[in-house]
């Protein structure tokens, strides 16, 4: 139980975990469970990767914290990393991604302002999740998390996912829309893959409107998808910004909004900033991140894995009647259930693994880019047992 010193916020928690190595966690009772959730797309390196330990007591030795009134080379040198790597011109570091996503929304906030609009509009999807501070609930499209915290900013339009015709329906109906802020996959909203076309129509949608094309990759970059950046699966494809946070510390609190073209000049001295944000010990962990991706080829990796978990759930559930669908990208897997499954967690859990589920019928399933070929097929293999049994149940 969790303490009563604690807000309740989180619910009722029953698992208390203590110590993590590689792609395995350890509750207090010392039992062991493999990893499928990676603290919700964060620990893409698995726990306690020793070169992001490494990284991590170097700096705590040499600087923690100084604050933006100074150059800092960590966090130059991250810089640098993800605007050499993701083919943006800058970058703003933040704590998290809701912070990253807020930065987002103030540089489209702030070309409304250069272009004299009383009330600019960002453009919003249903089912998208982007973060719980006021303006990023309002963005995001569930009416369950916003409950309870009205009056939520004006500002947004929202349109179905995976629908460009609709946005583009919009474009006639406003004169006073500056971007439009979109996940390339939905995470919260069930592992939602849109179309091929979707992500370059809303491109070419803004370029013709002079639109920022926001994509919010917190769940979906730094590798995890098979790609550094989920966009990079379309080539040619740049957005105006992108968000990263999440796997980018691989625990270490971090986020990042990287801007191009235009909106890299919207944010002037004065017009944003953090305290912590970008701070050395964060940047170091997150350059030691993205060396160890490459270094390891993890992001390969995580296109075969993801692959070879697809498949094999596909195989052992065919036949299932309570499967609506199986999907994925990379390591980004979804289970979609006709019903509420929310019970699988805890059966999954009294077989060693931890899994959670998301959009109420969607099995979530984010492991690890460090997983073994064995330890994929187990989290196949135990995740299709369960549902086959689940869905027998509920027949």
């Amino acid at each position: 139980m969790a303490s009563p010193a604690l807000m309740q916020n989180y619910g009722n928690r029953t698992l208390t975990l203590v110590r993590g190595e590689g792609n395995y966690l350890w509750d207090d009772s010392d039992r062991r469970y493999l990893d499928a959730l990676s603290g919700i797309a964060v620990c893409g390196l698995g726990h306690c990767h020793p070169a992001v330990t490494m990284a991590i007591q170097e700096q705590a030795n040499t600087l923690l914290h100084a604050s933006n009134l100074y150059n800092l080379q960590p966090q130059e040198q991250l810089g640098e990393k993800l605007v050499s790597l993701s083919g943006m011109d800058n970058v703003f570091f933040s704590n998290s991604g809701a912070e990253a996503n807020e930065a987002a929304i103030k540089l489209a906030r702030k070309l409304g302002n250069e272009r004299n609009l009383a009330c600019p509009k960002i453009v919003v999807t249903e089912g998208a999740f982007h973060g719980r501070t006021l303006a990023t609930l309002t963005a995001t499209g569930n009416p369950k998390v916003q409950q309870g915290f009205a009056p939520l900013p004006e500002g947004f339009l929202r349109v179905p996912f995976n629908d460009a015709a609709a946005i583009e329906k919009l474009a006639d109906e406003h004169d006073d829309i500056v971007a439009i802020l979109v996940e390339p996959i939905q995470g919260e909203g069930g592992i939602r893959i849109p179309d091929a076309d979707y992500l370059p129509r809303l491109r070419s949608l803004c370029d013709q409107q002079g639109w920022l094309l926001m994509l919010d990759e917190i769940q979906t970059a730094n590798g995890r998808s098979g790609k550094l950046f989920a966009y990079q699966h379309h080539d040619g494809l740049l957005p105006d910004v992108v968000t990263t946070a999440k796997g980018l510390g691989n625990g270490v609190p971090i986020g990042a909004c990287l801007a191009r073209g235009k909106a890299a000049t919207l944010f002037t001295a004065g017009a944003h900033g953090s305290t912590f944000g970008g701070n050395p010990l964060a940047c170091r962990a997150g350059l030691a991140v993205l060396e160890t991706l490459e270094k390891e080829w993890l992001i390969e990796r995580a296109e075969n894995l993801g692959t070879q978990l697809l498949d094999q759930l596909n195989s052992e559930l065919a036949g299932c009647d309570h499967v609506k669908e199986v999907r994925g990208l990379g390591l980004l897997i979804g289970i979609e259930l006709d019903r509420p499954c929310a019970e699988l967690v805890d059966l999954a859990r009294a077989h060693g693994l931890l899994i959670n589920v998301t959009a109420g019928n969607v099995v979530r399933l984010l492991p690890p880019l460090t997983l073994t070929d064995a330890e994929c097929s187990q989290i196949a293999t135990t995740v299709a047992s369960l549902v086959r049994d689940f869905a027998q149940q509920a027949a």
